[in-house]
C-alpha cells in the first residue's frame, strides 16, 4: 500500500475531524467519564466523520479510538489510532490548545502519523523514514542542551491529587528548568517538541490514542522517545518521555525516577 496515498487519507480525515469540531464549539453538550474527565458531542461528531472517510479507502483496516471505538474484526495488519479531541477540557473552556490526533501502525509498528491544529491552521505530519513535516515543511526539535535553559510541559492525571506521584516528580522538575508548564493536550505537546517549541515532555498516564501520531513525528523530527523509567517504549505503556535528545532526556529521567 502507498504511503503517499495513506498520508492523503490521513490529513484528509484530520481536517474532517477539525470541522467538526469548530463546528460544534458553541453548540455541543458535555458529560463526564470522570471526575474532570470530560466529553462533548464534539468528539463524537469529529471521529465519526474521521472513520467514515477512512473506511471509505480501507474498509478492512483496524481501529482503535479514544470514544469506545474499537474494530478488531479481518486480516488486515493496518491499524489506525484515533483522538478526535486530545485537549477536550481545553476545547470545553475555548483555550485553543486541542487537536485532532491520527496514528497507523502496520503489523504493530507506527508507521504514519498526523496531528492537526485546527486554531492555527497547523497540520504536523511524518511517514515511517521519511522525516517529519509541519504544512509542508521539515521540522527539527531544538539544540538546547540544559534543563536550565528549557521549557518543559507535563501531563498530569485526570482528578490529580497532592498525594500523586506524578505531583512530587512535577515539583521535583520545577526549580531546575527555565520554565515548566501543564498545557492539556498530549499530541500537540509532542509535536511542540518535533519543531522545537519545547525541549521535553512527559506523561505517566497516556492512552495509545495520546500518543501514538505524536510519537512518530517526534521520532521522525529527530527526538528522543523512552518510557519515563528506562529506554523501553510502547504506546501500550501509559509512561512517556519525549526530548529534543539531548543532555536533557537523560538528566530529566533522573529527576523522575529519584
Amino acid at each position: 500500500m502507498h504511503s503517499t496515498e495513506l498520508l492523503e487519507v490521513a490529513e484528509t480525515a484530520a481536517r474532517k475531524g477539525a470541522k467538526c469540531l469548530q463546528d460544534w464549539v458553541n453548540e455541543f453538550r458535555v458529560s463526564e467519564k470522570g471526575r474532570a474527565d470530560l466529553v462533548t458531542d464534539a468528539d463524537f461528531a469529529s471521529q465519526k466523520a474521521i472513520v467514515e472517510h477512512i473506511t471509505t479507502h480501507y474498509p478492512d483496516h483496524k481501529m482503535l479510538g479514544e470514544e469506545g471505538l474499537t474494530r478488531h474484526e479481518g486480516d488486515s495488519e493496518y491499524r489506525w489510532v484515533i483522538d478526535p479531541l486530545d485537549g477536550t477540557s481545553n476545547y470545553v473552556h475555548g483555550f485553543p490548545y486541542y487537536c485532532v490526533s491520527i496514528g497507523l501502525e502496520y503489523q504493530g509498528d507506527l508507521i504514519l502519523g498526523v496531528v492537526y491544529d485546527p486554531n492555527r491552521d497547523e497540520l504536523f505530519s511524518a511517514l515511517q523514514g521519511h522525516g517529519a513535516k509541519l504544512n509542508g515543511t521539515p521540522i527539527s526539535p531544538s539544540r538546547i542542551p540544559s534543563m536550565d535553559q528549557a521549557m518543559l510541559v507535563a501531563s498530569l492525571p485526570v482528578g490529580t491529587n497532592g498525594r500523586d506521584v506524578s505531583i512530587d516528580r512535577f515539583l521535583k522538575v520545577l526549580p531546575a528548568a527555565q520554565t515548566l508548564q501543564r498545557t492539556g493536550s498530549a499530541a500537540l505537546n509532542l509535536c511542540y517538541v518535533s519543531a522545537g517549541r519545547i525541549e521535553g515532555y512527559w506523561s505517566s498516564n497516556l492512552k495509545p490514542w495520546d500518543m501514538a501520531a505524536g510519537v512518530l513525528i517526534c521520532r521522525e523530527a529527530g527526538g528522543l522517545v523512552t518510557s519515563i523509567e528506562d529506554a523501553s517504549f510502547t504506546i501500550e505503556n501509559p509512561s512517556i518521555l519525549a526530548t529534543n535528545g539531548t543532555n536533557i532526556h537523560s538528566d530529566l529521567q533522573s529527576l523522575l525516577t529519584t
